[in-house]
């Protein structure tokens, strides 16, 4: 049996669901989600192999203005990713439509990008279960088609999964033969360490307010196979919260330590159900001012 294989990268604005619709697709988490926005800070890579088809979907940061060394670091990730895929997929935010304003001008700017580089794409049409009125979904798919010339549009809900199936049957066709280039089991690229990272900031930003939370990384210090007093397998994990500020110390701690009491409480019951094992988890809180504009810093989180 021959083999196929597809580079799959997902773009869009903030917020339109990216990391979401890749979970829904591989049927498993491997991406955080929240509601703030910038949740992706790389490119996040996810496999899903069905029979002789392997796709390569690569979640990328939300193209947004930077503000910061991180942004241009994160704003970047999206231009190399568009640059060797075999298609992309621009997600659009279907239940945030408005006629009036149009396509973003990010959104405009990835589409002449598709224009240049002569690159196939697919339009997603995401959140449509928020829509009370499905009709509206003509409008936005006039206004992008107008734009470029998709090779197929979508509407769809990460959420619920109504109409995952009908992306990636409009997929296939862009797996070429060739080698697949993860093991047909394979998940992720990331490793368990970042995801175990990616897991804790993901509780913190759920539970974090203003500004707090886009200055947060998290550094994994230990990670390390042990066994409990009854033999069962433990994972021991040792983390550290990184802010940029002494008073946002104080609010990743908590009163009392109740915050970060029960982001670590939280981050182990996920980490538990991911990695299948027993999860000792503790977590400190430490300050490296300003490390987003820190290219040294950006480098040691792994965010460049």
């Amino acid at each position: 049996m021959s083999t196929k294989s597809a580079f799959i990268a997902l773009v869009g604005r903030p917020n339109v669901g990216k990391s979401s619709l890749m979970n829904r697709l591989l049927g498993a988490k491997v991406a955080i989600v929240s509601d703030k926005p910038q949740t992706t800070r790389t490119r996040i890579m996810g496999v899903l192999t069905e029979g002789e088809s392997q796709f390569v979907f690569i979640d990328t940061p939300g193209l947004h203005r930077p503000r910061n060394k991180l942004g241009e670091s994160m704003v970047r990730a999206v231009g190399e990713s568009v640059g060797d895929v075999d298609v992309c997929v621009l997600v659009v935010d279907a239940s945030e439509w408005e006629q009036s304003r149009g396509p973003a001008p990010a959104e405009r700017e990835l589409i002449d990008r598709f224009r240049k580089d002569k690159l196939p794409a697919v339009l997603v049409l995401n959140k449509i279960d928020l829509l009370p009125d499905r009709t509206r979904l003509l409008g936005a798919i006039t206004a992008y088609s107008s734009l470029f010339d998709f090779a197929a549009v979508v509407p769809l809900s990460a959420r619920t999964g109504d109409g995952a199936g009908a992306l990636i049957d409009e997929l296939r066709p862009f797996a070429g033969e060739g080698p697949h280039f993860f093991a047909d089991d394979s998940l992720t690229d990331q490793s368990e360490r970042a995801l175990a990272a990616e897991i804790i900031r993901e509780k913190l930003l759920r539970r974090l307010s203003h500004e707090v939370p886009h200055g947060i990384a998290v550094g994994i210090e230990k990670f390390a196979d042990g066994k409990t007093r009854e033999g069962a397998d433990l994972l021991d994990v040792e983390a550290v919260v990184y802010c940029e500020q002494e008073s946002h110390k104080g609010i990743v701690i908590g009163k009392g330590g109740a915050m970060l009491k029960t982001v670590s409480t939280q981050a182990r019951v996920e980490m538990e159900r991911f990695f299948g094992c027993k999860v000792n988890l503790r977590c400190w809180v430490k300050v490296k001012e300003d490390w987003r504009n820190r290219p040294g810093l950006i480098h040691q989180f792994g965010l460049d």
